[in-house]
């Protein structure tokens, strides 16, 4: 825990080490060491975007939301909505019994739900955005030279791929698959589960959930 808070001198608070311990119980080693990556490369965007902690938006809410976002992938997180959506509550619960006031709960709830929403999630506080922009980015990779190639490293020695991409569409999937609930038509579960695991589920196509039948 400690390289976390020392190394890459993250927001140490009592509270952003109740939520990593919180993380590091929860998950497997690779949802974990993706969160905490998805904080570390999300706080470097918004520094590379002119952007200071403290002044443009708060270090501790953009650390829970990134540390706290994947939370619907693992144990008791896993429930019958989307995984972003499950994240989000169990998030939540967590962060209300850890005694944190509603307001900012919200800021950490919208930041889960929305991290897989292109286009939307960008739009809002800078503490949700790049709740989005830490995760894209530590799956997809940086926009060109948007990281320090010596930073990049740093974190990667510390906080190890693993495989990560393959991981968590695995995982994704395997809940869908379990759950058909959980990929509704249209959504990113739905995606990775007609990719991955084609005919596991009876998606209907645009045409079918359009058609005059339904009138």
């Amino acid at each position: 825990m400690s390289d976390l808070f020392t190394r890459f001198d993250c927001p140490d608070t009592t509270l952003t080490r109740a939520a990593w311990r919180f993380v590091t119980d929860a998950q497997e080693l690779f949802l974990a060491n993706h969160s905490a990556r998805t904080y570390l490369f999300g706080r470097a965007l918004a520094e590379g975007h002119g952007l200071r902690a403290g002044r443009d938006f708060d270090d501790e809410l953009l650390f829970l939301g990134c540390v706290l976002h994947d939370l619907g992938l693992a144990g008791t997180g896993d429930n019958r909505q989307r995984f972003e959506v499950d994240g989000a509550d169990r998030a939540a619960g967590f962060l209300r019994e850890e005694g944190v006031d509603a307001e900012r709960v919200t800021v950490v709830w919208d930041a889960i739900a929305l991290h897989t929403s292109v286009g939307i999630a960008e739009r809002k506080s800078p503490e949700i955005a790049f709740t989005h922009a830490g995760a894209g980015c530590d799956l997809f990779g940086p926009p060109r030279d948007a990281l320090a190639k010596e930073y990049i490293a740093d974190v990667h020695a510390v906080f190890p791929r693993l495989n990560v991409g393959d991981a968590i569409a695995s995982a994704v999937v395997e809940q869908a698959v379990a759950n058909p609930a959980k990929a509704a038509p249209l959504t990113f579960p739905a995606h990775l589960a007609a990719e991955l695991r084609p005919g596991a589920l009876a998606l209907p196509t645009w045409s079918q959930m359009t058609s005059a039948e339904h009138w």
